[in-house]
């Protein structure tokens, strides 16, 4: 069910783009490398239960391979990565909190 009407169905597509290319073509197995936005959209479209959604329209190795890389993201021990050196804290606050 929409509850949010969209008034430009192409940045809903460019962003559900850039989210599977940071899972699939661009992926870069360190989620302190990754765009700091791009990370938090993932969280956030978890959290949100969209992710499936965006996911739904790959064939299904490519949703097989973005569904697991976003579990390892999911997996990962906020406290921990806010801990490491150079890294956001407050970007793994807000991740505690959304996956807790």
């Amino acid at each position: 069910m929409t509850t949010h009407p969209l008034t430009n169905n192409n940045i809903k597509q460019r962003l559900i783009k850039k989210v599977q290319e940071a899972v699939l073509d661009k992926w870069v197995n360190d989620p302190h490398r990754m765009d700091k936005r791009l990370l938090a959209l993932i969280f956030l479209a978890h959290s949100s239960d969209v992710l499936e959604n965006a996911f739904a329209p790959l064939l299904d190795d490519q949703y097989d391979l973005a569904m697991k890389r976003v579990r390892q993201l999911l997996d990962l021990d906020p406290e921990g990565e806010s801990i490491k050196s150079n890294t956001n804290d407050l970007l793994w606050a807000v991740v505690a909190a959304f996956t807790k």
